[in-house]
């Protein structure tokens, strides 16, 4: 009988809640040994595979941490919560450093425009994108990407460092190839990866796969050659300013007004809004907003968008309201709807710095000529993370018991 690769999906959160219960027993120790050993797309038990849920909120990560927690002790499940909390880590150190996504975007459409006008670097990079550069391990990764939409956390370093260091392509190409096609791609998570790997992130300690370190962690699956792999590198530093970005105060939320005729604009960012917030509010209409189109200017993946159709679907069906299906197009739009339905205020998840924040950032100006105020809910997780994404993850490691705490986990 032939094996079936594992799917990710359906984007429901009756789904994510049974992926996590059915990982929770390994969550413990063997997550702590295990989690570094891609074996495959066919046999990926060591991790949870939860990413693509915990990016839209179908679970938040205090669920998660707590089913850990409640399952193992805090000493045995450590190694899974710290893992959870690299995504609010990176979520916060880039809402303070929005000059390091907009430094992305400049450089990724540079990127763009040397494709068109270079005929040999489009040929590279479209060898790599279809898995054709030569290399077994990179191209088996490159197509178990597209084909699936998910990748091993140890592959996708070795993949980016392969892509940067030794097919020497612009990391920032890579980046998109992965934000196009991960069905758990996000922003901050991505960018800050991809920097991590080039030494920019950590200044001047880039990330050196090794063919050693592919062989024993991939179950021999591959053995490379070292002569194949780039062994002495240098990082990418000559590529930004010498010092660390500057880091920024976070952005305030504006919270709604209840007498305020509202549109509620449901997006990816956050599919479980609470009940209770919305049925205190004068609703009068709702849309969910399609935004994976926003990720790249080149195609993004079928499998990304429809997830997110899905995520969204699922969640107006959960909480019971009318949401008319809407993909973000110029944000004039958003002004002529909102306007149309007679609304004083848009009522939306916190749109972190990305693609969306981009296009809401867009679009105030134009609610704000027409007397229409945007109001977020933000979950406290992030409240309680952000302010501490001042520097490296450690900074925000220290400060993990408080925030378990005051999270009401412990």
């Amino acid at each position: 009988m032939a094996t079936q690769e594992p799917q990710i999906g359906p984007a429901t959160r009756a789904e994510a809640l049974l992926r996590m219960e059915a990982f929770t027993p390994r969550m413990g120790l063997n997550y702590a040994t295990f989690r570094n050993h891609d074996y495959g797309p066919q046999r990926q038990s060591a991790v949870s595979m939860l990413s693509p849920y915990l990016r839209r909120r179908l679970l938040t990560e205090p669920e998660v941490i707590a089913a850990a927690l409640a399952a193992h002790g805090p000493q045995e499940a450590d190694k899974f919560v710290q893992e959870v909390l690299w995504r609010g880590y990176f979520k916060g150190w880039m809402e303070r450093r929005p000059e390091v996504w907009a430094n992305y975007i400049t450089g990724r459409d540079a990127d763009f425009v040397a494709l068109e006008e270079d005929p040999g670097l489009a040929i590279r990079v479209n060898a790599a994108e279809t898995g054709e550069t030569g290399l077994a391990y990179f191209d088996t990764w490159a197509k178990e990407l597209v084909r699936t939409g998910y990748l091993h956390n140890h592959a996708r370093m070795w993949f980016a460092s392969l892509w940067i260091f030794t097919l020497k392509l612009p990391w920032r190409l890579g980046a998109d190839f992965f934000l196009r096609h991960l069905l758990d791609g996000d922003p901050a998570s991505n960018t800050c990866s991809w920097r991590w790997v080039a030494g920019l992130h950590t200044r001047g300690k880039p990330y050196v796969a090794q063919a050693s370190n592919i062989a024993r962690f991939s179950g021999g699956r591959f053995a490379p050659q070292e002569s194949e792999l780039a062994t002495e590198v240098t990082g990418l530093m000559d590529e930004e300013p010498e010092g660390l970005p500057h880091v920024n105060p976070l952005r305030s939320v504006l919270s709604p007004e209840e007498a305020k005729p509202t549109a509620v604009l449901l997006t990816e960012e956050d599919c479980m809004p609470a009940s209770a917030d919305l049925a205190s509010l004068d609703i009068r209409g709702a849309a969910r907003l399609y935004c994976s189109h926003l990720r790249s200017p080149r195609r993004v993946a079928a499998a990304v968008s429809t997830f997110e159709e899905d995520a969204l679907a699922d969640t107006v069906a959960r909480i019971g309201l009318d949401a008319q299906p809407w993909a973000a197009s110029e944000p004039e739009a958003l002004a002529d709807w909102v306007q149309s339905i007679g609304a004083q205020q848009i009522f939306m998840p916190y749109a972190t710095v990305g693609p969306l924040g981009d296009w809401i950032a867009r679009a105030l100006p134009l609610l704000r000529a027409r007397g229409v105020a945007v109001a977020e809910w933000q979950r406290d997780w992030d409240g309680l993370v952000w302010p501490h994404a001042t520097a490296g993850f450690f900074k925000v490691k220290k400060r993990l018991p408080d925030i378990l705490t005051k999270a009401g986990l412990t």
